[in-house]
């Protein structure tokens, strides 16, 4: 696996740079003056103390013994064929992930699915005795109602 030190446009960890004899943690830099001759471009850590003089470390650590620019075309061409590998790495992560909640979430609507179409039988149920209660002793009271009267009747003919 390459390191921060191999890939050229890596960023170290700030725990992996170095200190400086001031005890700070030093900046990643990149070297910009022409001078001195091939270094351009490359990159450095500095430390970024300054005292109440205005006085700047001077504490300096090479990290690249080449400048950015010339990396040859295969090591560049290997360098994005290494970064795309990476980013689809991280998608297709990414997709594992999101398919894994997407089938808990379909596992958690399914259970609520079915307490709901439990909970629905179960008012349904309930909703029928309860008119079938009502319902029943209604009948009986009118069917008695009838038949006495029909009795009476009977009775006085």
């Amino acid at each position: 696996m390459s390191t921060w030190r191999d890939d050229p446009n890596a960023i170290p960890p700030w725990n992996e740079r170095p200190k400086c004899h001031c005890g700070f943690r030093t900046w990643l830099q990149v070297w910009t003056d022409p001078l001195p001759q091939g270094k351009k471009g490359c990159r450095f850590f500095k430390c970024p103390y300054i005292d109440d003089d205005f006085k700047a470390c001077i504490f300096m650590q090479w990290i690249d013994t080449r400048p950015l620019g010339r990396v040859s075309l295969k090591e560049e061409q290997e360098r994005r064929v290494r970064q795309q590998q990476i980013r689809l790495k991280g998608k297709e992560d990414e997709l594992k992930r999101r398919r894994a909640e997407l089938g808990q979430r379909e596992a958690a609507l399914k259970i609520q699915e079915e307490q709901f179409q439990a909970r629905e039988a179960q008012f349904k149920r309930e909703a029928e005795e309860q008119k079938n209660r009502y319902k029943e002793p209604a009948q009986s009271s009118t069917s008695d109602a009838r038949n006495k009267k029909g009795k009476f009747l009977r009775s006085t003919q």
